[in-house]
């Protein structure tokens, strides 16, 4: 069965198990979830999604690396997916800073294979989670898809964008149909560990310090985990109707940035804590000090707009956080 059949690589992921968890209780649709499961994060975390994503009977995981195109073809002849989404990557602007070889391997080996085995069994829509890092030092204020973006700041960012360049001939020789996301900044319940909503309403519970790089004078377009996942499902059902090169790049972000200091300000109403401690620091290393995405694109090819603002996100992800977090 093919008309309904999806692919979501990095199910067990922040993202991955959200638009997994989408799709699913769609009904219409079956998924084949694949993860590796590695420790870059607590493997706690990648479990007990998993596990919710298990209860469902129109869901079937497999753990898998993409790195292994064997296991991965197999899976191919088997299933015949209608749609591939890969969201499996190795994630971490500074992580990629010391461990090059994981970023290599899985963000450009692993993507590979996907794409190569997408075309090869004829997939409708490759889709792929591309980043707003790749953007890099951009003096622009609002970023668009149609920019220059060959100057990241970092391995990672040097890694999506690699993505991008080496779909683009897919798309153009082969006739494939594939869609790139820039996802900026994204937030939720189930989130990240390492990504600065987690740390900060972690260290803020703890009564630990914050430490702010950059002074706290970053902008960051955060994203609610809710509004991304839909914003996929729509793209997913819309490829690009571009009968020589149907390839289209789409950002996926709230186009409303929040300065740190207010983004932690809202954290704190909401926690009630009145004298937080701060810890001024120097930018890091491939740091972004701004980004903003452009909406236009999601608006008027897909019809979405992000909903949730960051007082309504902040407040469902630390409503999660007191009661899995224990």
């Amino acid at each position: 069965m093919k008309s309904n059949l999806i692919l979501v690589t990095g199910c067990a992921g922040f993202i991955g198990f959200h638009l997994s968890d989408y799709l699913i209780n769609k009904n219409f649709y079956k998924v084949i979830g694949i993860d590796n499961l590695n420790d870059y994060y607590d493997i706690n975390l990648k479990k007990s999604r998993l596990k919710i994503l298990l209860k469902y009977k129109n869901f079937h995981f497999f753990k898998i690396d993409i790195t292994n195109k064997n296991r991965l073809s197999n899976l191919f002849r088997k299933y015949k997916f209608k749609y591939v989404i890969n969201l499996a990557a190795q994630a971490g602007v500074r992580f990629s800073l010391k461990n090059r070889d994981q970023y290599f391997n899985a963000n450009l080996l692993g993507f590979y294979n996907l794409i190569e085995l997408s075309k090869k069994y004829s997939v409708s829509h490759f889709l792929f989670a591309s980043s707003s890092s790749v953007y890099g030092d951009s003096k622009k204020k609002i970023f668009e898809e149609t920019d220059i973006t060959d100057r990241p700041l970092s391995f990672y960012a040097a890694t999506k964008k690699a993505n991008e360049i080496l779909a683009f001939p897919y798309s153009s020789i082969y006739k494939m149909k594939i869609t790139g996301m820039r996802f900026f900044t994204v937030y939720g319940p189930y989130g990240r560990p390492d990504m600065a909503p987690f740390k900060f309403v972690e260290k803020f519970i703890n009564g630990k310090k914050i430490e702010l790089y950059n002074n706290g004078n970053h902008f960051r377009d955060f994203t609610f985990v809710e509004d991304v996942v839909k914003s996929i499902f729509k793209i997913m059902k819309k490829p690009s109707k571009n009968k020589n090169i149907p390839f289209e790049i789409v950002n996926i972000g709230k186009g409303r940035p929040q300065h740190l200091l207010k983004f932690l300000n809202v954290i704190t109403n909401l926690l009630k804590i009145k004298k937080p401690i701060f810890i001024n620091r120097k930018i890091q290393t491939g740091d972004m000090k701004s980004t903003y995405a452009s909406t236009k694109k999601l608006k008027s090819i897909y019809n979405f707009e992000p909903k949730i603002n960051i007082k309504e996100g902040m407040n469902k992800f630390i409503s999660w956080y007191r009661i899995f977090i224990k």
